[in-house]
């Protein structure tokens, strides 16, 4: 007989020595920007621009990720908890030290805020080195799609972002869940693994992405890349949430959850790009 479910009760934590724990999440965050930037290494190879450049970029690209990641789920999911404690915003530990100290990381990131924050780092870093803005958003919209791979399987690793029951067979029961059990089934319910639906989602977008630069990147417009990528990211967002349980209270009730309404100005600017006139996208401002 074949099994109707899959058990899931992995701990999240690799190891932990006192307060402080690595978690399976750090670790794929950590290596999806360290993949990344192999990829982006090499495409600045391709193209003639300086390796200085890029680890420039990468700083940029850390700092406005976690930035806005983090402001993002504070602002959009939960503003009434951290506009009363705002040091929970960039604390990431609870407690005073010598008592109830304890290191809790940031417990609470934003996939629709770190796009945004990533927009506006990456405006500033082309504005201080004279790159062109679509070159680099065209060329670092292929590795997020991979990055974003990485991170939805840390969140399967986390036991979070979870989707609604389902009788499915590869239905997942996440033992280590916050909200594992159904006190009106009596029971903990086995739910879509919508994590890893985004994953692969997520990953086959990359392949894509890629195919099309290797083949293609010296003939299309500036733009094009990003402009695919959000179209195809933020659609298969749009409808994997309706496979995802609700992750506030306000979205009871709701016909879009948040992460679906966060999606559609996505969606419409992605449209917008692939439809507008532009030139062949050039890595420097003035550069013919």
């Amino acid at each position: 007989m074949l099994l109707s479910y899959i058990t899931w009760n992995l701990r999240p934590q690799i190891f932990k020595l006192d307060s402080f724990e690595l978690r399976y999440y750090s670790l794929m965050f950590g290596l999806g920007f360290i993949i990344a930037y192999y990829l982006l290494a090499k495409m600045y190879k391709r193209e003639g621009v300086s390796l200085e450049l890029l680890d420039k970029l990468t700083m940029y690209m850390i700092l406005a990720t976690i930035i806005g990641a983090r402001l993002g789920h504070c602002i959009f999911y939960e503003p009434e908890t951290y506009l009363l404690h705002p040091l929970k915003i960039i604390l990431p530990f609870e407690g005073k030290i010598g008592q109830d100290f304890r290191f809790t990381g940031y417990q609470g990131l934003a996939s629709h805020g770190g796009g945004i924050g990533i927009l506006i780092g990456l405006y500033l870093y082309c504005r201080k080195y004279k790159i062109t803005y679509l070159w680099i958003l065209d060329r670092i919209a292929i590795v997020t799609a991979l990055v974003g791979t990485f991170i939805r399987m840390g969140n399967f690793f986390n036991s979070e972002i979870n989707g609604i029951p389902t009788d499915l067979p590869w239905g997942v029961k996440f033992m280590r869940a916050w909200d594992q059990y159904d006190a009106a089934a009596g029971e903990v319910l086995p739910k879509h693994p919508a994590q890893l639906y985004e994953a692969l989602a997520y990953l086959l977008i990359f392949v894509l992405l890629t195919y099309l630069y290797n083949k293609r990147h010296q003939l299309v417009k500036q733009g094009y890349f990003i402009g695919l990528f959000l179209i195809l990211v933020f659609s298969a967002r749009f409808f994997i949430e309706f496979v995802k349980d609700i992750q506030v209270d306000f979205e009871q009730g709701m016909t879009l959850n948040m992460g679906q309404w966060l999606s559609i100005p996505f969606i419409i600017s992605g449209i917008y790009l692939l439809r507008r006139k532009a030139p062949v996208g050039k890595p420097f401002k003035g550069k013919k």
